[in-house]
């Protein structure tokens, strides 16, 4: 990041705008099909983890989503994907993105694994409304793409069990502390929208 202009950008003054550009520059990440490049995605969840968490109000809910996560994968189209997509990966300079940084992790495959990976983010960090407005904004530029719940429920699994932690970078850049019961609330809400998808 120290060699790349601009700075991370987590209390916008345009929220809208902000997340109509991290899609975009998403969607322009995702139409390189990279296909000479040889890592290839992998899921992060920890099946050893996948049991319903005590914290939660909606129990019922995560069974359900366990269960939708455990039947087989579904099939995509490999494009070339960032996989740690996120608002602290970004750069901004004069309220312009600048640059995306920290891809240790990119490899081949479905977009819709770094869609799910900025949303559950954004869930997070400002609610899940910020999650569909991010979506919303994605499916508006990015040609051909079909939102499978399946990313979103396989991003949730990852990052929250067993239980969800707020990212200390947030508040270094910025974002109020989020405290353990309203990060609960959040994940809870967010997961009950994307299953609600399913329905």
């Amino acid at each position: 990041m120290s060699f790349v202009a601009g700075a991370v950008e987590l209390r916008p003054a345009d929220t809208p705008g902000w997340l109509r550009t991290l899609a975009a520059q998403l969607a322009a990440i995702h139409r390189h099909p990279a296909d000479g490049f040889p890592w290839r995605f992998r899921s992060w969840v920890n099946r050893a983890a996948l049991v319903t968490p005590a914290w939660s109000a909606i129990p019922r809910v995560w069974e359900r989503a366990i269960e939708f996560w455990l039947k087989t994968e579904p099939e995509s189209r490999a494009v070339f994907i960032h996989r740690d997509y996120h608002p602290t990966n970004i750069l901004w300079r004069e309220d312009a993105m600048s640059g995306v940084v920290d891809w240790i992790n990119a490899c081949r495959g479905p977009a819709g694994v770094d869609v799910a990976h900025c949303r559950t983010n954004l869930a997070q960090m400002y609610g899940p409304g910020a999650a569909d407005r991010f979506l919303d904004a994605y499916l508006d530029v990015a040609d051909e793409f079909v939102h499978d719940p399946y990313w979103d429920v396989d991003s949730v699994l990852d990052m929250c069990l067993p239980q969800p932690v707020c990212y200390a970078p947030w508040q270094h850049f910025g974002l109020d502390v989020i405290a353990p019961h309203e990060m609960r609330r959040r994940v809870d809400a967010y997961l009950e929208s994307v299953m609600t998808r399913l329905i």
